[in-house]
């Protein structure tokens, strides 16, 4: 257990701060998975209303420290292509 004063608050804000990220992690997952529904069963037009809105998630997590800046790039891209293929399919 911690003694000093420091310490103490320190693991005050660790505790508040693993909460905030895992919130913040739950958060853009849950996003990626709604979008993933949307991919499979939903419209084109749809899943890219919801990718606006991953996009956002992604980078406020990436700008708060929670992921790796190229971490939220990747998922963004990653995403992208999937929506891409879906309109490509719904052309053909």
């Amino acid at each position: 257990m911690a003694h000093s004063l420091s310490a103490r608050k320190r693991i005050r804000q660790n505790a508040t701060h693993r909460a905030r990220n895992r919130w913040r992690k739950q958060h853009f997952r849950s996003a990626i998975r709604k979008y993933n529904e949307g991919i499979l069963h939903g419209t084109a037009q749809q899943a890219e209303t919801e990718l606006r809105d991953i996009y956002k998630i992604l980078d406020q997590a990436a700008a708060s420290g929670t992921i790796h800046k190229n971490t939220a790039n990747r998922y963004k891209s990653r995403l992208t292509s999937q929506l891409n293929q879906k309109k490509g399919q719904a052309a053909a």
